[in-house]
């Protein structure tokens, strides 16, 4: 059912709760409308509700705020079988139930929480199609807010495989709200960066917060600026924070140098300055943070005492910028509270408090979407939502923030103002992530039933297995490698005795892939591990549909970014099952994190 059919099922037509303010010229959103209060009053010259609304589920949009006056706009003609328009029962011949005196009985009053349901479920759908003034107005609105960047790759907002998010905070001083911190000339910096990897069957997920102070080599990067494209020089053995804002990069810099760095593929990319903090915070209502011991931070202007606080505004930007007061001063120990403040603020996200209350909704969705410079993949509010849908699916336990592993930098001698990477711990974290590995500790009934899965993949490989030229497969090219599936055919055909093999072309929409996927029906199975064996096919490579082919079908080979030759086994090197000793991780569900 359509977002207009909830609302109307319990008895609100979305449209119907926006009203013509003769006063202010503009709309104005009324529940109490709906609810049954006297539509002559609304439709007249004084309406009941005041000017300005109170801060509750029935002001979610304050008057005039989404919908200016125009020049020469007039109050809308009444719309026949309109609520408060004179048509009569609402517009239903008959107008309902009567009692025996032949009028109305009166609906019973509707609950707090059923008005909150009936928003949320009804409206607040209906806002995010559209319909109606007041909700094109407010779509709009949201869109407007957002601010995109053209990084050169067009990502469709959704996938079916594992995503990298990337995400940047900036410590860029110009714009309302970002005055007064630190260096005013800053051009804005890569100042704070996760990637944030999602599994591909969205079970986990891992942030890794990269160190501004590292140094590494920045590649050579491509920016549109004023309609221009400009190629900008790499950098090689300079700070990790130099891929933004020197020498006019932008956020698609600091993307390929993640990438260069991890090897994981970003996705998509979200910048926020400082504002973004203060106003987030303040929109879920604060943010719960722990401190083992009083600090008082003249540079970040922090000052809380040991314990819990609920933080906010600009206690929660002081929060996220301290480093002088914890720890050993240095910017990993900053990292250690930011993780814990991004910990909690999910919690706090995804509790039923704040995604109930039309406000707090609304505010956090106005605060995001003032905050955010995003690629053009999600750059609309549609998108954007369909990303943060399918997102939402990973359990609040299986979220983990680790930091990449680094050591002083040994060119410093003993005055270390900068680290570099350790590969030692790096690479086989970065290993898990790409396999996507969880961090978290995996109870011992989710093992067990992962273990079962495991088991039931790796048998697929054995088993009899078919002649090579029995063999029948259509090859498809999803590596990002022009001709990959044209050379694995033609080493199949004549080296592997495989003549029954064909190139398929492209993958479906010409889309990059990451890992090689052999999809068969059971009457296949003797021929997807010859061919398996032939390639060097890791188990979970393998998927088998669940009803048989025709006798003369082909499989399907598409191959990924992992086939990097023919006759190169495909196979990664197993990941660890657990992060290596020293790895600095927080879980997103641990709430006794206390900063020291």
């Amino acid at each position: 059912m359509d977002a207009q059919g909830r609302g109307r099922a319990g008895g609100i037509d979305p449209a119907d709760q926006w009203v013509f303010d003769p006063k202010t010229g503009s709309y104005e959103l009324r529940l109490d409308h709906a609810e049954g209060s006297d539509p002559a009053s609304e439709q007249g010259s004084a309406p009941s509700a005041p000017t300005t609304p109170p801060a509750t589920a029935s002001s979610f949009v304050p008057s005039g705020r989404l919908s200016p006056k125009r020049p020469g706009s007039k109050a809308p003609k009444p719309v026949p079988g309109q609520r408060g328009t004179g048509g009569g029962g609402g517009g239903r011949r008959g107008g309902g139930p009567k009692t025996a005196a032949g009028r109305r009985r009166p609906k019973p009053k509707k609950t707090a929480k059923k008005k909150v349901m009936l928003w949320t479920g009804g409206t607040l759908a209906f806002v995010l199609v559209g319909g109606s003034l007041g909700a094109y107005l407010l779509y709009e609105h949201f869109n407007n807010n957002l601010s995109k960047v053209d990084v050169g790759v067009d990502n469709a907002a959704v996938t079916k495989g594992p995503v990298n998010i990337l995400v940047i905070g900036t410590d860029k001083r110009s714009g309302k709200g970002n005055e007064g911190y630190g260096d005013d000339g800053s051009v804005g910096h890569a100042d704070t960066t996760l990637l944030f990897h999602v599994s591909e069957d969205r079970s986990n997920a891992t942030a890794i917060s990269i160190p501004r102070d590292m140094i590494t080599d920045i590649p050579e990067c491509t920016t549109k600026q004023d309609g221009k494209t400009k190629a900008i020089p790499g950098s090689k053995g300079v700070r990790f924070n130099e891929s933004l804002g020197q020498e006019d990069r932008d956020p698609g810099c600091t993307w390929r140098t993640v990438e260069a760095l991890t090897g994981l593929k970003v996705s998509h990319f979200m910048m926020a300055d400082f504002n973004a903090v203060k106003q987030l915070s303040s929109a879920v209502g604060g943010v719960e943070v722990c401190l083992g011991k009083d600090i008082d931070d003249p540079k970040s202007h922090l000052k809380l005492s040991k314990g819990r606080h609920e933080i906010a505004g600009e206690d929660a930007l002081a929060f996220v910028r301290t480093r002088h007061s914890v720890g050993f001063e240095s910017d990993l120990d900053r990292i250690k509270l930011q993780q814990q403040f991004l910990s909690s603020m999910i919690r706090k996200m995804k509790s039923g408090d704040t995604f109930s209350n039309p406000k707090k909704l609304y505010d956090l969705g106005d605060a995001a979407t003032k905050s955010l410079t995003v690629d053009t993949g999600i750059g609309s509010v549609s998108d954007l939502t369909k990303l943060a849908k399918d997102l939402s699916r990973v359990n609040l336990k299986n979220i983990t923030f680790a930091t990449l592993p680094v050591l002083d930098n040994p060119a410093e001698g003993k005055n270390h103002k900068t680290v570099v990477l350790d590969k030692a711990k790096a690479d086989p974290l970065l290993a898990m992530v790409k396999q996507d590995v969880s961090l978290t500790e995996v109870k011992e009934k989710e093992k067990k039933a992962q273990d079962a899965q495991d088991a039931k993949q790796q048998a697929l490989l054995k088993g009899p297995k078919a002649e090579p030229a029995a063999v029948r497969v259509k090859v498809l090219n999803g590596s990002g490698r022009i001709g990959a599936a044209q050379e694995a055919v033609a080493w199949m055909q004549n080296s592997k005795g495989m003549p029954r093999t064909t190139n398929g072309g492209n993958a479906p929409g010409g889309k990059k892939v990451d890992k090689t996927v052999l999809e068969f029906a059971p009457n296949q199975a003797d021929q997807a591990r010859r061919l398996a064996d032939a390639m060097g096919l890791p188990a979970d490579a393998l998927k088998e549909t669940t009803a048989d082919a025709a006798p003369m079908a082909d499989m399907t080979l598409t191959l990924g970014a992992d086939f990097k030759a023919a006759g190169t086994p495909v196979s990664a090197p197993a990941a660890p099952e657990k992060a290596p000793e020293g790895i600095q991780k927080v879980e997103a569900d641990d709430k006794n994190i206390c900063a020291k």
